[in-house]
């Protein structure tokens, strides 16, 4: 596969939606993490935070869904947007300069995500193309 120019991602800590930008409409790639559908609850007089750390296997499907990318968006609710870009600036230095932007956005339809992809990358060619 060569390789593709721009991607979206968006992702929680349950999914992850990788929506690529190239010459051919590919469809997103969509991935799960361990256990997802399971809601974690904090227990009263248990230490710790009830949360669990970072689902290193998770991350490290993503990464690999986006090796063949060049700009990176991320996006997504809550903490896992940033959860993941700090994962890759730790573990894939080569990855993290590829990641343009890092935006919170809640629970998009794929078509608001793709139109946000067209608008970020289209200003994102201009200013560094």
């Amino acid at each position: 596969m060569g390789e593709r120019f721009h991607a979206i991602v968006w992702l929680d800590h349950r999914d992850a939606k990788i929506f690529p930008f190239a010459a051919a409409a590919d469809a997103p790639v969509v991935l799960h993490a361990a256990g997802a559908g399971r809601h974690l609850q904090h227990t009263a007089n248990v230490p710790g935070s009830g949360h669990h750390g970072v689902d290193r296997d998770y991350f490290g499907r993503v990464v690999a869904a986006l090796a063949d990318f060049g700009a990176i968006l991320l996006t997504g609710p809550g903490t896992a947007r940033m959860e993941l870009k700090h994962f890759i600036d730790e573990h894939h230095p080569a990855l993290a300069v590829r990641i343009k932007a890092v935006e919170t956005l809640d629970h998009p339809h794929d078509a608001e995500l793709v139109a946000l992809g067209r608008r970020f990358f289209g200003a994102d060619d201009r200013i560094h193309f």
